[in-house]
């Protein structure tokens, strides 16, 4: 069994204070996460191996968005987002 059979997946947008590293303006930016929040229940086709995983498995989000565009008029130049985390463990 693949791990995305455990979870049920969908899109969320989370704001962010970010800094461009270029003008050194902050703003306000939505960021895409994928939300993926552990079933209820385990599918009816796993095996042993498979129901050791799933009582491990914890919800989790995972950011898609790496690099954002600045809102500067002036600027608008593209910068990678290292200060947040891509991985947050939600329970």
């Amino acid at each position: 069994m693949e791990e995305r059979e455990f979870f049920d997946e969908r899109p969320e947008k989370k704001p962010a204070t970010l800094n461009c590293p270029h003008c050194h303006q902050s703003g306000d930016y939505e960021v895409t996460w994928l939300v993926r929040t552990r079933k209820k229940q385990l599918p009816r086709h796993a095996d042993e191996r498979d129901r050791a995983r799933f009582a491990k498995a914890k919800s989790y989000m995972v950011r898609k968005d790496d690099v954002m565009g600045c809102k500067n008029v002036r600027c608008r130049k593209r910068f990678e987002i290292s200060s947040l985390q891509s991985v947050v463990f939600t329970e």
